[in-house]
C-alpha cells in the first residue's frame, strides 16, 4: 500500500494544500494515519481575509445559523461510526470512547442551535433615573468578530466542535487550528458543516500547522477573540501575549475525589478506574488524586486495584480496550517516569507502573499508587496519563483542604451519602464545577464547563461560549410620544 493521500485544508470553502506535508501518525503503532498540508503565513492570511469578509458582510440571520448547525448535527448522526473509526486511527483513542466522542459532537452542535436561536438581550430600566425618563433602553448581543480557534489533541472533534459551532451560533467567523497530531477530524468536521450544513464559504476555515505557526494565527490582526484548549503554559503565555482582545482558555488539572464513608465502596472503585483511566487519563478532569476516608482507605483501595486490574491495554481499535498508547512516546516517558519519582520518594505502587510491550513504542500500565505525601509531583502537576494517586483523611474538612491545596482548579468531586458532607463539599470544594456521587471527569455538554485559577477563565458549553463571542451593545431611544422632563438633572448628557 502506498502513502494515503493528503487531506487539504479547508479555507473559504475550498480545498487548499501547500508543498510541505504534515505525517498523522497512529501513537498506537506508529502506522500512517494520514497526511495534511503545512500550512504558513500565506495560508494563515488567506484563512483570515475570507473570515474578515464574513464578519464585514454580516452574519446570517439567527434561524439560518441554527438551521446550519441542525443539518449537520443529523448529518454527524449518521456517520457517527465513521468518525469514531478516524478519531481512534489518530488519537490513539479507544474505539468504545470514540464513539462517546463523536455522539457527544452530535449533542454539541444542537445545542448551539438552541443557542443561536435563543440568544438575546434584556431591557434596560432606564426609568429608574430622571435622566432615562422618556427613553426605551435594552441591550443586543452582537458578534464580537473573527475566533480564533486552538484545539488540543485529546477530543480532537467534540472540542473543536465546542469552539466552532458556538462561534456559528454566535455568528462570529472562526478559523480553527486542530493539533497537528489530530487534524483529520476538525478538517471532517469542516467539510461536514459546509457540505451538509450549507455554510457559506469562508465561516468555518481550518488551518493545519505546526504549533509554531500557532502565535501567527492567534496573534493576526484580523482576529477579535482567541478560544484555547491545552495546557497551562502555553494559554497563559497566548493570555500574556494578547492583552487587548479576549481569550477565553480552558486548561488543565490535577483532578481531586473525596470518597466519604457509607458508600458503595466496589460501585464507587469501578467508577473511579473508569474516571481516572479512560482514554489513558488523557483528559483534563481525568481523576488523578483521590482522598479516601480512613474508615474506608484499605477497602477501597483494595476494591480499585482490582478493577483496575480488569481494565484491558492494547490496540484501540479492539473494542474491548480501555487504555492504549499515549499521544507520544516522550508523554509516555514522562509519566514513567514521574510514577518512578513518586515511587522512590516513598509511593507505594500498588498496581501497574509498567510499560507494556505493545504497539510501536509501548503502552503504560494504568497505574494506582498510594502516598499521603502531597507534594510529589505525581500529585502536584498534571500527569494526563493513566494514573492515580489514593491517600487516606482523618476528617472532611481535611479532604477538602488537601483538594483545594492546588494551583488548578477545574472539576472536583464527593462520594458520600450525608447531604451535609455533599453541601460543604459544594460549598467549601474551590473549583469551577463540584460533582456530587459522580466523578469529577462527567461532562454534559450543555452544561457550563470551566476552572479557576491555573485551570483557565473561561466556560464551555454552547449557552455559555455563544456568550463569550458576542459583546453587548447597549440601545436607547428617545419616545418622542412621552412627555420629556422639564429640565434634566446634571450629568444626564454625558460622562
Amino acid at each position: 500500500m502506498g502513502e494515503p493521500p493528503i487531506t487539504p485544508m479547508r479555507i473559504d470553502g475550498q480545498e487548499v494544500t501547500t508543498g510541505d506535508v504534515i505525517e498523522v501518525r497512529s501513537p498506537f503503532d506508529g502506522h500512517i494515519v494520514g497526511r495534511v498540508p503545512a500550512a504558513g503565513s500565506a495560508e494563515v492570511d488567506a484563512a483570515m481575509a475570507a473570515a474578515a469578509r464574513c464578519h464585514a458582510g454580516g452574519a446570517p440571520p439567527a434561524h439560518e445559523r441554527a438551521r446550519v448547525l441542525e443539518r449537520a448535527a443529523d448529518a454527524l448522526e449518521v456517520r457517527t461510526t465513521e468518525f469514531a473509526t478516524l478519531i481512534s486511527a489518530e488519537a490513539a483513542k479507544p474505539l468504545t470512547a470514540a464513539r462517546t466522542e463523536a455522539q457527544r459532537a452530535v449533542d454539541t452542535l444542537r445545542a448551539a442551535a438552541v443557542a443561536a436561536r435563543t440568544l438575546t438581550g434584556e431591557q434596560v430600566p432606564l426609568g429608574a433615573s430622571p435622566a432615562g425618563a422618556a427613553h426605551l433602553g435594552f441591550t443586543t448581543r452582537v458578534p464580537v468578530g473573527v475566533v480564533a480557534a486552538v484545539a488540543p489533541f485529546n477530543f480532537p472533534l467534540n472540542l473543536v466542535a465546542h469552539k466552532v459551532a458556538p462561534a456559528i451560533a454566535a455568528g462570529c467567523p472562526v478559523v480553527c487550528k486542530p493539533a497537528p497530531q489530530t487534524p483529520l477530524s476538525a478538517l471532517a468536521l469542516a467539510e461536514l458543516l459546509d457540505v451538509d450544513g450549507g455554510l457559506e464559504p469562508g465561516w468555518v476555515n481550518v488551518v493545519t500547522c505546526t504549533d509554531d505557526i500557532a502565535e501567527t494565527l492567534v496573534a493576526h490582526p484580523a482576529v477579535a477573540m482567541v478560544s484555547f484548549t491545552g495546557s497551562t503554559r502555553v494559554g497563559w503565555h497566548l493570555r500574556a501575549l494578547l492583552p487587548r482582545i479576549p481569550v477565553g482558555l480552558e486548561l488543565g488539572n490535577n483532578t481531586p475525589v473525596i470518597v466519604e464513608p457509607g458508600v458503595d465502596v466496589a460501585s464507587v472503585a469501578a467508577r473511579v478506574a473508569a474516571g481516572a483511566f479512560g482514554f489513558s487519563g488523557q483528559s483534563c478532569v481525568s481523576i488523578q488524586r483521590v482522598y479516601a476516608a480512613q474508615a474506608v482507605a484499605d477497602e477501597f483501595t483494595d476494591a480499585l486495584v482490582a478493577a483496575t486490574r480488569e481494565l484491558i491495554v492494547g490496540d484501540p481499535a479492539d473494542g474491548a480496550t480501555t487504555v492504549s498508547a499515549l499521544i507520544t512516546p516522550a508523554d509516555t516517558g514522562r509519566v514513567r517516569n514521574l510514577v518512578g519519582d513518586a515511587v522512590a520518594a516513598g509511593a507505594t505502587c500498588a498496581t501497574g507502573g509498567e510499560i507494556v510491550d505493545l504497539g510501536a513504542h509501548g503502552v503504560l500500565e494504568p497505574t494506582v499508587l498510594t502516598t499521603n505525601d502531597d507534594d510529589l509531583a505525581v500529585c502536584r502537576t498534571e500527569v494526563f496519563g493513566p494514573v492515580v494517586t489514593v491517600a487516606s483523611h482523618a476528617t472532611l474538612d481535611e479532604a477538602i483542604t488537601r483538594a483545594n491545596d492546588t494551583t488548578f482548579g477545574l472539576q472536583a468531586g464527593i462520594f458520600t451519602p450525608d447531604l451535609d458532607a455533599a453541601l460543604a463539599a459544594a460549598t467549601r470544594l474551590d473549583f469551577g464545577g463540584v460533582t456530587i456521587n459522580e466523578v469529577p471527569t462527567w461532562r454534559a455538554d450543555p452544561m457550563p464547563y470551566g476552572g479557576v485559577r491555573d485551570s483557565g477563565n473561561t466556560r464551555e458549553g454552547p449557552a455559555w461560549a455563544v456568550r463569550e463571542m458576542t459583546t453587548e451593545r447597549l440601545v436607547v431611544m428617545a419616545l418622542p410620544h412621552v412627555s420629556q422632563p422639564s429640565h434634566r438633572p446634571p450629568g444626564s448628557t454625558g460622562r
